[in-house]
């Protein structure tokens, strides 16, 4: 094959429906600033960096709960800091524009039949951990560590962490403690979210005993939170039960949509 050779190229309607096109077209308009392809917005967005970035912002819909103080601080390195000052909500950025109804996650694993989750349920979702986490003391820097697979219960705990502002931490439950131990004590975490157990090939794997062997390992100050994940029994009942008035329960929102 020669280096010449080219193996695949969009089709025309294709390169007209592409977002880069539509930014490009939105920056020639708002901005004045026209690019005939590719190359020329590169060479553009690297010479005028902060212009570039600025409209990425803008075009994109980033919500800044505090605004930035500048674009880039300066241009040299180290020392260089994007947005200084800015603060924003993943978890917000996530949720907006979403219709409660339309599906968010599909799902599956050997103990569940292949499901999903709409937006609706997984922001209400989201609402009820975080309420939980913060009635356990959960804030703005904290960590929250999770012994858990990838199901849609971890996308929310996620979400409801970082709508927290706290810092999120996981480790897949087929891990020894030993391993988890080692990870997660140099966070010092304030709750530890475990699963009972899983299914894999067909058997059953209770961790039972290593998620007590974990918690023993970071101490008194780390609270536990198990999920019936196993049994089906999912979250305690007590466990963010009734979502407070600054939660998620609207998918157009996120908790404490300022959090960094």
């Amino acid at each position: 094959m020669s280096e010449r050779e080219i193996l695949w190229r969009p089709s025309a309607q294709r390169v007209a429906d592409a977002n880069l096109t539509a930014y490009m077209a939105w920056l020639e308009r708002t901005r004045n600033v026209a690019c005939a392809d590719y190359a020329e917005l590169w060479r553009w967005s690297t010479e005028h960096v902060e212009q570039f970035w600025d409209s990425i912002v803008e075009r994109f819909g980033v919500r800044f709960g505090t605004p930035p103080t500048a674009v880039l601080s300066s241009h040299e390195l180290p020392g260089a800091h994007w947005f200084p000052g800015a603060t924003l909500s993943y978890s917000e950025h996530v949720f907006a524009g979403k219709q409660a109804h339309q599906t968010a996650i599909l799902h599956a694993s050997e103990l569940r039949e292949l499901d999903s989750w709409s937006w609706g349920r997984l922001a209400q979702e989201t609402a009820r951990i975080a309420t939980g986490l913060r009635a356990l003391g959960v804030g703005r820097g904290d960590r929250v560590a999770a012994y858990m697979p990838n199901i849609p219960e971890a996308v929310a705990a996620l979400l409801a962490c970082a709508s927290l502002g706290a810092i999120w931490s996981s480790a897949a439950p087929e891990f020894g403690a030993r391993a988890v131990i080692d990870r997660f004590t140099q966070i010092s975490p304030k709750v530890l979210l475990a699963i009972d157990g899983y299914r894999y090939g067909g058997r059953d794997f209770d961790r039972g005993a290593v998620v007590q062997e974990i918690s023993r390992e970071l101490g008194e100050g780390c609270a536990v939170v198990r999920l019936g994940y196993l049994d089906g029994g999912g979250w305690p009942a007590d466990f963010g039960a009734a979502p407070d008035p600054g939660s998620a329960s609207d998918p157009g929102a996120a908790p404490d949509p300022g959090a960094a």
